[in-house]
């Protein structure tokens, strides 16, 4: 199942059932035809960089952050060895924009550098990537005591080069993990259900996310409580149920 998630309002959007002995790939444009998107940022895991799904997401007049990995090697390699070329540089360096954060919490730091190019002229394939006007390398650096990992991840985009416009379009991706699966997989136990026949599992996909969409717009009246303590919450009281049931979108 694709699901669409608005990371602002932490609701899902829609949902697009992948076809047998289908992939993602097939789905996503699905997904997104159902969907108005005038105005908005559409980020999409590296299975859904696609030529084609980029250049339906501009027809829909909305901009495009997309991941970069193995499925568009030479791309991917063509990005990575010019910024890590071009953040080395002290002078005349073709990074347009940077934007900087730190994370701390749970005994980890967590800094982050986004770095945005829009001087693409070299790049051969910025043809074939409708409105492509930036490339991205994000720079994360998590430290845990004495130990420290680093990882760089690149993406390409149809928006400006504003560093932390992009960067909080990124992240906001990164937090759909925890805003909407883990919710799903562990307060609403999606991954112990075994229901497999027929629509079924569509069906019940459908009906835990109108619940999750229920207790996250219900979740705004209660900012410090968790969707886990809503249910329950829910569960003590009719006066909470009625309040979740009637929950406007």
């Amino acid at each position: 199942m694709v699901s669409a998630f608005a990371s602002a309002s932490k609701l899902v959007l829609g949902q697009q059932k992948v076809d047998d002995k289908s992939n993602e790939i097939t789905a996503i444009p699905k997904l997104l035809a159902l969907l108005s998107l005038e105005g908005m940022i559409v980020s999409i895991d590296a299975m859904g960089t696609q030529k084609e799904i980029a250049h339906q997401i501009i027809d829909k007049k909305a901009d495009y952050v997309l991941a970069l990995k193995g499925n568009h090697s030479t791309l991917h390699d063509d990005i990575r060895l010019f910024l890590e070329a071009e953040v080395r540089k002290t002078k005349d360096s073709k990074i347009t924009d940077s934007y900087e954060e730190i994370d701390k919490g749970h005994g980890r730091i967590e800094h982050r550098i986004c770095y945005v190019s829009d001087q693409i002229q070299w790049l051969e394939q910025r043809k074939q990537w409708r409105d492509l006007k930036t490339v991205i390398m994000v720079e994360s650096r998590v430290s845990m005591g004495e130990h420290t990992t680093t990882e760089q991840r690149y993406f390409i985009s149809s928006l400006s080069a504003n560093a932390k416009q992009i960067a909080e379009a990124i992240r906001s991706h990164w937090a759909v993990e925890n805003s909407l699966h883990w919710i799903l997989d562990v307060t609403l136990r999606e991954d112990d259900s075994r229901v497999r026949k027929d629509n079924a599992p569509e069906n019940m996909a459908m009906v835990r996310h109108i619940i999750l969409n229920m207790l996250q717009n219900t979740k705004k009246k209660f900012k410090d409580m968790s969707i886990r303590r809503l249910q329950k919450k829910a569960g003590w009281g009719d006066s909470t149920l009625d309040m979740i049931l009637m929950a406007a979108f």
